[in-house]
């Protein structure tokens, strides 16, 4: 079968193999934002590749992805990318991560010739995407781009969050940026969730998707646009800020700021209450946005 040469999205990141600890009890899971969004995003309706690096003998856990009918473009690398998250709080939103292995940074090549609609950089931990392929990339399209992969540093054993030092240069080349509430404190000093998106928002991106517990608030145009989050269960809560950003990208290939910001919010909602990408009914989440 001939690949596909044209994408609505293709994702840029690391597959993982975490490992979450919850009430002391550990499982291996498949994990990134490579996974958890090009899921919901395939269940969307949305055309999707991933571009990878891990080792080899994990390559079997993409056939999930390919399964769903994701393309995925898959280098080799020495080790998989991990992160252990040990959930401190009953709540789940309490936790301390560690890296378990790093597959290495993105070199150009191994970004297939593709056309996207949006590139989404998805990576998960500082290192996997430079400045100079962040710029390459913006050179063939619009950027989506979560800082999670900019701003959470390994050292030693410990994953730590640190100030990312091309912050206005990099996001300069940005159209769509993602950070959570402890994120954009720390990239602006403002706990002012509103006031911290205008910060951002001047170095260049034209949409700000700011996520925390409660739900998602968007900043674009000059206005603010939210949506909440009402699981019945945080069971599936890792994963849910990869889930909300890539739906909403992915809703705003055809839908406007209010609309992509629900569907996000809906779906975001949804995977929270089980492990694992979503992979529900969109009546499901067309029910929940219509009682919001």
């Amino acid at each position: 079968m001939a690949t596909q040469t044209d994408y609505d999205i293709v994702m840029i990141g690391h597959f993982a193999r975490d490992r979450n600890v919850v009430d002391g009890r550990g499982e291996l899971v498949s994990g990134g934002g490579v996974y958890f969004g090009s899921v919901a995003l395939q269940r969307i309706g949305v055309q999707v590749a991933v571009v990878t690096r891990l080792h080899p003998d994990d390559f079997y856990r993409l056939e999930e992805l390919r399964q769903e009918g994701v393309q995925v473009y898959a280098t080799p690398a020495p080790q998989t990318s991990g992160i252990e998250n040990v959930y401190d709080s009953a709540d789940m939103e309490r936790r301390t991560c560690k890296p378990l292995g790093f597959a290495g940074a993105f070199r150009p090549e191994e970004i297939p010739d593709v056309s996207a609609k949006v590139f989404l950089i998805a990576s998960i931990i500082a290192g996997e995407v430079d400045l100079p392929l962040l710029k390459q990339l913006a050179a063939r399209g619009p950027v989506g781009l979560d800082v999670q992969g900019f701003v959470r540093v390994r050292v030693g054993d410990d994953l730590v969050f640190r100030h990312w030092p091309d912050l206005r240069e990099g996001l300069a080349h940005v159209t769509f940026l993602k950070v959570d509430r402890a994120e954009a404190e720390l990239l602006t000093g403002q706990t002012d969730l509103q006031e911290a998106a205008r910060q951002l928002a001047d170095c260049g991106p034209r949409e700000i998707v700011i996520t925390q517990s409660s739900g998602v608030s968007v900043y674009a145009q000059g206005r603010f646009f939210e949506a909440p989050f009402t699981p019945r269960s945080l069971a599936g809560r890792t994963g849910r800020g990869d889930t909300c950003f890539s739906t909403f990208v992915g809703k705003r290939l055809t839908s406007s700021l209010d609309v992509a910001c629900k569907w996000a919010a809906a779906i975001t909602t949804l995977k929270q209450e089980k492990p694992g990408p979503w992979r529900g009914a969109l009546d499901e989440a067309e029910a929940l946005i219509a009682r919001m």
